[in-house]
């Protein structure tokens, strides 16, 4: 389902919404109030989809970038067979396809996992802040960086870890940036993710990701149930997954 055929409400210049973003960015630098201006009028309009639908495909050339407001997304590309693979998991406050900036074609699809609402900022805009901002264009390529690097871990959870310890690597993962996004209460968080989903991400079996959560049960690290995940035993999650929050780039420091 194209964009286009969402629920779409005109008009930018509004910083509601963007707080998720703003957080991160501020773990990294300081940002102006003319800067977080620059980010809330570059919005045009903000569009909201449906659970299970296509944002972007595969080989499409948009013209515009989409900042998820709510909601959660997955990258995917589809296997010989048909089936999706997950590239990377998006929660509120990130970027969707801001890659798509410089590199103008997608490689890979955009789809939503829960029902979603984005902000679309276009390309001649973006434009307009590298100009005019380059303190926040250099926090916005820093954050396209760090997207790189979060696929470099997945890769490692997918090639070299073991499930129990790539699922607590995930989890771990998912954890820190929510809590950056300002998105968990306590040690709890939302995480509306089936498990065929991640499976996907990890590259295990619907089956081989149920016995994995169950065995993390079990061992009293984490508590899930539903879409409520509450870790029970943070630093041992982390000693498993050998999880360093380094390569997300939270430290504030001059850019």
């Amino acid at each position: 389902m194209p964009v286009q055929a969402a629920r779409i409400h005109i008009g930018g210049g509004d910083r509601v919404g963007l707080e998720p973003l703003i957080r991160r960015l501020e773990r990294r630098d300081v940002l102006s109030a003319a800067e977080k201006d620059a980010l809330s009028g570059a919005v045009c309009r903000t569009v909201e989809v449906a659970a299970d639908r296509d944002i972007l495909r595969e080989h499409d050339v948009p013209s515009e970038c989409r900042l998820l407001l709510e909601g959660w997304t997955s990258r995917y590309t589809l296997l010989a067979g048909g089936q999706p693979q997950i590239l990377g998991l998006q929660i509120p406050g990130d970027f969707i396809d801001l890659q798509s900036f410089p590199r103008r074609r997608m490689d890979h699809a955009i789809s939503t996992l829960t029902p979603c609402r984005l902000a679309v900022i276009p390309h001649r805009a973006l434009h307009e802040i590298m100009d005019r901002n380059p303190h926040l264009a250099r926090l916005l390529w820093l954050d396209t960086l760090v997207d790189g690097a979060i696929s470099r871990r997945w890769l490692l959870n997918v090639g070299h870890r073991r499930a129990r310890e790539a699922m607590s690597h995930l989890i771990c993962e998912l954890f820190t940036r929510l809590r950056t996004a300002g998105m968990t209460k306590a040690r709890t968080c939302q995480v509306p993710v089936t498990q065929t989903e991640l499976g996907s991400a990890l590259g295990l079996t619907s089956v081989h990701t149920n016995r994995v959560v169950q065995e993390l049960r079990h061992d009293g690290l984490i508590t899930w149930r539903g879409t409520s995940l509450t870790i029970e035993d943070w630093n041992r999650l982390c000693r498993i997954a050998e999880f360093d929050p380094a390569y997300l780039d939270l430290e504030r420091a001059p850019r």
